[in-house]
């Protein structure tokens, strides 16, 4: 079974990565891995942190000589501004006077629900480990997820379709969606350029507001055919992984699988793909096919063949530059909200790492269902299995 976790703080030492069941002889493409992290950090209204940071993996164990090798693969992405951290968070006991304190919960943040669930004083290492900076961890390790499903031909990228209040109002094309990830600068991965302009404005104007502004990214899985997933349990069903993985990210607050949200103010015979059977397309595994995707890509939660689409809302960060009422954490007293350095739109990189998640969660059921202890053996029982289904 695949499997990761992460580990490190924002402003710590390091971000980790811990990732095993990847199947041996998996060509690594580091280039490509460290793309992935450069693209987390792209934006427009990202903070100055951005600046600071240029993320790229150490790869400590699990690769050698180019390619994965069976066992677990460790990963370390350095944190550059830990320098301007080092006193104010030792792991020894240090000097408790240059310790830097959060001194009144943000609105919206985990910083007060974390600091009564761990009895602490102040916020700052609830901050630093449900920062969104983990996610960094995230994409690291969902690159490798990806190679695993660029080895079957399956691919996973995103685009933004909304920010604020300025929406794309046309579906976008596989083809333009893998062309906005290719950008050598990335603003805010709207695959219309008018739209992405006007979505520029809006994050410019809540910027000059002290504000932040959220938005919805849209996660497409491509060349997955069907049968990943099952419907005869409840917390494997495809769909279920998905939006619990994609919601897993900071700031987060919806998930949906295609069409849900207007499917449900919409009749049966609007929502539901017919099916039609035809001539054998070398694109496709099977001669079923659907002229509309409404479903998403899932049904009964099994993979149906087509594109999975995947769409996650995201709320405004929490941390204003004009901030919120709260509550001092040693008085009780009223007063503002702590400001941290922070982004004014993030829905980019919300994307990138949603990928992440979801590239993640699919060659999770890949394993499991086609198996094999090398990329070789992999390969050929997937083969088997379109060969199977091209024939059904």
């Amino acid at each position: 079974m695949i499997r990761f976790e992460t580990a490190g703080e924002s402003h710590g030492e390091a971000l980790i990565a811990l990732i095993s069941g990847l199947p041996a002889g998996l060509p690594v493409d580091f280039d490509f891995i460290n793309r992935e992290l450069w693209r987390r950090q792209q934006g427009f209204g990202r903070g100055g942190r951005m600046k600071i940071e240029t993320d790229k993996v150490h790869i400590l164990s699990g690769v050698r000589h180019g390619k994965t090798i069976g066992s677990p693969i460790a990963i370390e992405i350095k944190n550059h501004d830990w320098k301007n951290w080092e006193e104010k968070l030792p792991v020894e006991a240090g000097d408790p006077a240059k310790h830097q304190v959060v001194a009144s919960p943000r609105p919206g943040h985990a910083d007060l629900p974390g600091a009564l669930k761990y009895n602490f004083t102040d916020a700052r290492y609830v901050l630093e480990r449900a920062s969104a900076r983990e996610s960094t961890s995230r994409v690291a390790a969902g690159a490798f997820a990806k190679l695993l499903l660029r080895h079957l031909g399956i691919e996973v990228a995103s685009h933004v379709i909304r920010v604020g209040r300025v929406e794309l109002e046309r579906p976008a094309t596989w083809d333009e969606i893998v062309a906005v990830t290719q950008k050598p600068e990335i603003l805010l991965s709207c695959v219309d350029p008018a739209t992405e302009e006007r979505m520029k404005e809006e994050v410019a104007e809540t910027s000059r507001t002290g504000d932040t502004i959220g938005g919805v990214f849209e996660v497409v899985v491509h060349g997955l055919p069907a049968g990943v997933g099952t419907y005869a349990n409840w917390d494997e069903r495809l769909d279920g992984l998905l939006a619990w993985a994609v919601m897993s990210l900071q700031a987060v607050k919806a998930v949906e699988i295609g069409r849900g949200v207007t499917a449900a103010e919409s009749f049966g015979s609007q929502v539901h793909d017919a099916i039609h059977y035809g001539a054998e397309d070398p694109a496709k595994p099977t001669r079923f096919a659907r002229h509309q995707n409404n479903a998403g890509g899932v049904e009964g939660g099994i993979s149906n063949g087509e594109d999975v689409v995947v769409r996650g809302y995201l709320k405004p960060i929490s941390t204003l530059r004009r901030p919120l009422e709260s509550v001092r954490f040693d008085t009780r007293e009223a007063t503002s909200a702590s400001y941290e350095r922070s982004d004014i739109c993030v829905v980019p990189a919300a994307g990138v790492a949603a990928e992440a998640m979801v590239a993640f969660i699919i060659a999770k059921l890949v394993m499991e269902k086609f198996g094999g202890d090398s990329a070789l053996e992999l390969k050929r029982n997937f083969d088997g299995y379109i060969e199977q289904i091209r024939n059904y």
